[in-house]
């Protein structure tokens, strides 16, 4: 079956099963290899995309449901010659360290601030909180985000995009 897919803002068709979980087509169909594979059952967060603005567990959504839905993933956030705020408040915090978890922190962090840039600290922790990360580089997260928050508010202030 032919799916048609929004992607990072390009219309994307995708020949694959419409069980198929957005995870595999991104990675395997689309070449977009920011979302991990953690666990395969929605626990760790690795995999988070948004969909329409939401964050979503893209190993257990299943493509058929993302027909005329935006999917954006972290590389969808910015490029390496302009990164997003996220992207760049993640360097700034060196908030990585295995990296694994990260882009699914930054989607989950960028729903949130989405939403709301005008975030506080505990309102960050349980929003990230279906996210897991093992390194310990936690305290460094929160920072990252809390910094992109004001970033985009900056830039709303600035006239400029989020």
């Amino acid at each position: 079956m032919t799916v048609t897919l929004t992607v990072n803002g390009k219309t994307q068709r995708v020949d694959a099963d419409p069980e198929t979980p957005l995870l595999y087509v991104l990675r395997d169909h689309l070449e977009l290899n920011g979302a991990k594979y953690g666990c395969g059952v929605g626990q760790c967060g690795a995999c988070t995309v948004m969909v329409d603005g939401e964050a979503v567990l893209s190993c257990v959504t299943p493509v058929l449901l993302l027909e005329g839905r935006r999917v954006t993933t972290v590389e969808g956030l910015g490029t390496p010659e302009k990164l997003g705020p996220m992207q760049q408040a993640f360097i700034e915090e060196q908030a990585a360290q295995c990296g694994y978890c990260i882009p699914g922190m930054m989607m989950r962090a960028q729903a949130l601030l989405q939403a709301n840039p005008k975030v506080d600290e505990a309102a960050v922790r349980a929003h990230l909180e279906p996210n897991l990360c093992r390194c310990g580089t936690h305290m460094r997260i929160i920072k990252a985000v809390m910094r992109a928050g004001e970033m985009m508010q900056q830039n709303s202030r600035n006239g400029g995009a989020s």
